[in-house]
Parts: structure tokens; sequence; C-alpha cells
């Protein structure tokens, strides 16, 4: 057996055929390069779409912006709602019949929390806005703590 092992590792990537393929087409993420990628710099903070890169750049989809002198806001659009699961009043329903205690699932309540932040940045005349999806109720403070921060590198 002289011939050579068509997928042995080569140096490119997992060896073989899949190696030689990445080498001919290099794997982008969706949507393009990162925008760090694309401005230089390394990220700080990303807030949805808006990154601050530490060359003092906003990077967004619509474009590039001035670091220094831009202004943040963030309105909460998010709420949390507080339910009785449905199986607590099946369960109250079934355990009724035998005995009172059976109200006490009516206790049970369930936390829900929705929306989302919409972020926005205005610097040299341009704005761009995102919204950052809530699912959690540590998501709004963890988002206004990344805003301070952004506020505190465009001070």
């Amino acid at each position: 057996m002289s011939e050579p092992n068509p997928y042995a590792n080569d140096g490119q990537g997992q060896g073989g055929w899949p190696g030689l393929w990445e080498a001919e087409h290099p794997w982008e993420p969706p949507g393009g390069r990162e925008p760090t990628a694309l401005a230089g710099g390394s990220t700080l903070v990303a807030i949805g779409d808006i990154t601050v890169l530490n060359t003092g750049r906003i990077v967004t989809p619509s474009g590039t912006l001035p670091l220094h002198g831009a202004v943040w806001s963030a309105m909460d659009m998010s709420r949390t709602e507080e339910r009785v699961p449905p199986y607590a009043i099946v369960l109250a329903a079934v355990f009724f019949v035998f005995c009172l205690l059976g109200l006490l699932f009516l206790l049970v309540k369930e936390r829900t929390t929705t929306g989302f932040v919409q972020v926005t940045v205005v610097s040299a005349g341009r704005h761009h806005s995102t919204v950052v999806p809530v699912t959690h109720p540590a998501t709004v403070p963890h988002v206004r703590g990344q805003l301070r921060y952004a506020r505190s590198l465009s001070a």
C-alpha cells in the first residue's frame, strides 16, 4: 500500500477531505464577518447588535459611530406576571373532594418575565436602536450594568 492516506492530517483543519474543503471555503459566521474583524480592535461591551470597541468606535449594523460624546439611553419594556399554574388548579380540584387541604395548591404561584429592553445610542448626529429580549428578571439589571459601562467609556 504505497498510496498516501487521503484522510491523514496535513495541517489544514481536521485532516484529509474536510481539511482541504475548509482551506478552499473558510467558514464565516452568518451575516458576514464579526464587526471587530472589520473595524479592528477588541470588544469592550456588546449590547444587542451594538458593539463598543477599544479603538473608540461604536459598531452598529447601520455604520460606525464615534464613542466620545455618545449618548446612551434604555427603555425597559419588560413585565413579570404571576399566576396560578394549571396543574395547581387541577390538584386543588382533585384533593378538594378528599379534604379541604387541597385548596392549599391554589397558593402555588408561577412567575414569567417577558418583553425587551430597547437600547439607543446617539453620536455624531446619527442614532441606532436595538432591542434585547428579556426572559429572566436578572436580564434588565445586566443590560443596565452594560449601559453604565458604555456611558463611562463615552465620557
